[in-house]
């Protein structure tokens, strides 16, 4: 049996087993500072490889950068130690929702999310703390001091005299923001699928170091566009400057090559505006367009024919600087099958070709978003407080969200938001699913950040800023409910409209440290260690890392049953069974081989006598020798 690693993978090692696959002949060896033989790539023989010129220490070249970047791009490949543990007491519908609401720092939990859902994120909104000065509840272990920050940027004169005044509100900021900001982009770009797109909120503080940051991780090539969101209803007549009535939304596909936008639905005062039907077309109301294209007749010579009005018997030909926009035989066929338009009396002086609003794919997503379409930062806060939960001041508006849902996600996408907040991506993606009887599901992740005890929501009960964003799911979920509860397809026991989620909270590994760090315990004190697992760890918390180091999505099914006394967990019919129970004898073993599952995981130390540890491997081989089976 082979033994779970129990943490994160090292990207760096990934990275450079990559680089190795493709080019074996640049791998080699040299002597680290410490005297140790260590890996490398030769570097000449990597260009010789790809025939580029390497750019090399100060020459110049096009970059971005800015004091500990590459801290920053280590911290993102860095492992860690941690694991995800299962609260239900929290969740709603924990046995059978999808949805997932994840407590933890969000580099962390992006981290350990990379095995079980790389590639399968379709759609990842994110409304990070916008750079207002204010000091960041994200506090990597490389933040710097301003004296830090002005010898690392070479801010001092030659007298060793600062050179900038004001220096709190200087650059240090943008380094902070950007130290906390790189390498989660970076870790979030490996979730989203190959036709899958991130959308990111931000202001005009650091828009565009957010250009800059994206345009390295996911390339220039990949940026689709720069929404601008009308978010206020009026202006604000305390501006200093100008009344700041704009957020942006950038948009990144993954591959936009692969990556399409969907389009969106006609609006009912679009149809009523656009759309109507004066001939009383049985195929119901039309929209014209015109019947010519833009080339000349020099340039499409058998474009240029005569029509004949079957009103008037007038043969009409196009302009002299156009031709019609379909063939002859093309136009014989539409007048045959009445698609031509002449007007409401017949005497139009050229046709016009009808569109039915059947045929109607969508209308083209715009750039320009304005609050009569999704809502505005007021409407976002009135629909706080009509839950009762009046305690964000700037949320996002769930029409926001939902029109970008609409954009980029099919029915059954995995949608993530790691700067949950108040929970709107949430509320949005249920409204959604009970709209179009979507069954997308969403993943949330937010820092238990302590909200202030003088706030309301302190005083309501409140005591983290997750617990509020619990509480709107919950309360959200059930309005969606009651507001569906004439549509009994959507609300029966196995319906798609999952209003439910699963609490999960990052926390340390359930592994001691003896099961990472062997030799830095001695031998006496092993017999302390015969279990290496934390004494205040569940058997359900055991199951979620083993999830986790196994790539099982979280929100599997997951049912528990009893073999010969033991607990066994069951997760998607047999893919995974794991028992954590101690003497664990060939009875429940033989029953577990016969099941046949995909992967079995015990403890180490579960094994009842040696005879079942000798016995194991040929129970398995005799009935399920295909399956992998792990220790702890």
């Amino acid at each position: 049996m082979d033994k779970l690693s129990m943490q994160t993978a090292n990207t760096a090692d990934d990275n450079f087993k990559k680089l190795a696959a493709m080019f074996p002949n640049a791998v080699t060896e040299t002597i680290n500072e410490n005297g140790e033989v260590v890996r490398a790539i030769d570097k000449d023989v990597l260009m010789q490889e790809i025939s580029c010129k390497v750019v090399d220490g100060n020459e110049e070249r096009y970059q971005f950068t800015w004091p500990d970047k590459k801290k920053s791009v280590l911290l993102a490949n860095a492992p860690i130690n941690k694991t995800l543990r299962p609260c239900r007491e929290e969740s709603v519908d924990f046995d059978t929702t999808e949805n997932l609401y994840i407590e933890g720092d969000n580099l962390e939990v992006l981290k350990l999310l990379q095995e079980t859902y790389l590639g399968k994120i379709k759609m990842i909104y994110i409304d990070p703390p916008y750079n207002t000065g204010n000091d960041f509840v994200y506090e990597d272990d490389f933040a710097q001091s301003t004296e830090e920050y002005l010898a690392n940027s070479g801010q001092y004169d030659e007298d060793g005299n600062r050179m900038v005044q004001n220096t709190e509100s200087n650059g240090r900021f943008h380094t902070d923001w950007l130290n906390m900001v790189y390498p989660r982009l970076k870790l979030a770009k490996d979730l989203l699928s190959d036709n899958g797109a991130i959308f990111i909120s931000i202001d005009d503080n650091e828009l565009n170091n957010i250009l800059s940051v994206c345009n390295e991780i996911f390339g220039e090539a990949n940026f689709v566009g720069c929404i601008t969101w009308f978010k206020k209803a009026s202006p604000s007549n305390d501006a200093q400057f100008f009344s700041n009535d704009c957020e942006y939304v950038l948009v990144y596909a993954k591959d936009k090559t692969i990556w399409r936008p969907h389009r969106l639905p006609l609006s009912k005062e679009q149809i009523t505006k656009y759309y109507q039907n004066p001939d009383n077309d049985p195929r119901g109301p039309w929209n014209s367009a015109t019947y010519t294209c833009n080339k000349s007749r020099s340039e499409r010579p058998k474009l240029y024919y005569p029509i004949t009005n079957p009103f008037t018997g007038e043969q009409v030909y196009p302009k002299e600087t156009a031709v019609w926009a379909y063939s002859e035989q093309q136009c014989q066929e539409h007048i045959k099958n009445n698609m031509l338009f002449w007007g409401a009396n017949g005497n139009a002086k050229f046709p016009r070709f009808k569109k039915f609003i059947t045929d109607n794919k969508g209308v083209v997503t715009r750039t320009l978003w304005h609050y009569d379409d999704v809502n505005h930062t007021q409407g976002a806060t009135l629909e706080l407080s009509k839950l009762g939960l009046p305690y964000f001041p700037t949320p996002k508006p769930t029409k926001l969200i939902e029109k970008m849902l609409r954009i980029a996600s099919e029915k059954d996408a995995i949608i993530l938001d790691f700067f949950s907040g108040s929970a709107t991506t949430a509320h949005a993606v249920m409204q959604l699913n009970a709209e179009d009887g979507g069954h997308r599901k969403f993943i949330m992740v937010q820092l238990p950040e302590k909200c202030d005890e003088k706030s309301e929501a302190y005083k309501a009960g409140y005591k983290t800023i997750c617990e509020i964003g619990k509480e709107r799911i919950r309360r959200a979920g059930k309005k969606i409910r009651e507001e569906n509860a004439d549509n009994s397809s959507l609300l029966t026991p196995n319906s798609k409209l999952d209003t439910g989620f699963r609490v999960l909270k990052c926390d340390t590994s359930n592994m001691k440290d003896v099961y990472y760090n062997p030799a830095e315990y001695e031998v006496n004190m092993f017999s302390r260690l015969e279990d290496n697992i934390k004494e205040d760890r569940t058997p359900e918390d055991l199951l979620f890392q083993v999830m986790l180091d196994l790539g099982v999505l979280l929100s599997s099914k997951i049912e528990e049953t009893t073999i010969a006394g033991k607990k066994v967990f069951n997760v998607e019919d047999n893919y995974l069974i794991a028992c954590f129970d101690s003497d664990v004898s060939e009875e429940t073993i033989k029953a577990i081989a016969k099941q046949k599952p995909y992967y079995f995981v015990m403890r180490d130390s579960s094994m009842a006598s040696d005879s079942v540890a000798t016995n194991f491997d040929q129970i398995f081989a005799t009935y399920s020798p295909d399956t992998v089976r792990k220790v702890l």
